[in-house]
């Protein structure tokens, strides 16, 4: 008994580092941040307690449910590109032709930074010089738009860069997974008299289902909370346009100078992923039993 106390002490002495670690940067903050809410801040002088009145200020603001609906709207793209990123990583563990030369290359948006790609994607959407506007020209389009001017396409030309800046970690992650599956089941199958599409969606994808589950939650996570790249392509505009809840919460906080405002926007930013989190959870809970057939 003495020795299992013993081992217990020795367990969450090291433990214990870790713990402190995220209480400070994680968990603290977090608390703070509920409670700046809760305050008139210009972010130098003193507090004045205003209790909930922020949080009742945040639900009538119509600008920042424009700006969640934007963010919802770029976590549906993200959970509907993830199928992409699956068919994509089955062909490169499928050893195609040519899939030793897309797994070299699929990376590289992954190696670069999210300031690098917003220059990069902003070359390419130039209204008179970028390649997307000569492509078209040459296919016979008299009046390309100018994509991040226009309101009403702004926020789907910032979607294609934000897919492609994450597309190299998705595929890494179901091209793992898919790699684990035993050759011996793939084999058994194509005795059986399966074809490449049986095999794929009633052997690989079930396996590989719990994986697609995280994949969810970080894409719908990381949708919900995005900023960097909209933040240097447009700011939010024009108009409100391309506004997302961070980039809400980012104006409110350092250009308005209402942190109070801003942490309350944090806050509930936080909320919502928790909520979206659970729902996801719920709503991708495994059955005591599964049937392929």
């Amino acid at each position: 008994m003495d020795k299992v106390l013993s081992n217990k002490k020795v367990i969450a002495l090291y433990v214990l580092p870790s713990l402190l670690l995220i209480l400070a940067v994680v968990y603290i903050p977090i608390v703070l941040t509920g409670y700046y809410g809760m305050n008139e801040w210009n972010g130098i002088g003193a507090m004045k307690w205003v209790g909930l009145d922020n949080y009742a200020t945040l639900v009538k603001d119509q600008d920042f449910w424009k700006s969640a609906g934007h963010s919802l709207l770029l976590a549906v793209f993200s959970m509907v590109s993830l199928i992409i990123y699956l068919v994509v990583a089955m062909v490169l563990a499928a050893k195609l032709k040519g899939a030793n030369l897309f797994r070299k290359i699929y990376l590289i948006p992954m190696l670069l930074s999210s300031v690098a790609i917003a220059q990069l994607w902003l070359k390419i959407y130039h209204p008179t010089n970028g390649i997307m506007n000569s492509l078209l020209e040459s296919l016979g389009v008299a009046n390309p738009p100018a994509w991040l001017a226009e309101t009403d396409l702004v926020l789907f030309a910032l979607f294609i860069p934000i897919l492609w800046q994450y597309a190299g970690f998705y595929i890494l992650i179901y091209y793992a997974a898919l790699k684990n599956i035993p050759a011996s089941l793939e084999e058994a199958a194509k005795i059986d008299g399966a074809n490449s599409f049986q095999i794929a969606w009633k052997i690989k994808f079930p396996l590989v289902m719990e994986v697609v589950k995280v994949t969810i939650v970080l894409a719908v996570v990381g949708s919900l909370k995005y900023f960097d790249l909209i933040y240097v392509m447009t700011d939010g505009g024009p108009n409100g346009s391309s506004e997302v809840m961070a980039s809400y919460m980012y104006h409110k906080a350092f250009k308005a100078y209402d942190f109070g405002y801003g942490s309350a926007i944090g806050f509930f930013l936080l909320l919502i992923c928790l909520i979206a989190t659970w729902i996801i959870r719920k709503a991708t809970a495994s059955k005591d039993t599964i049937q392929y057939s």
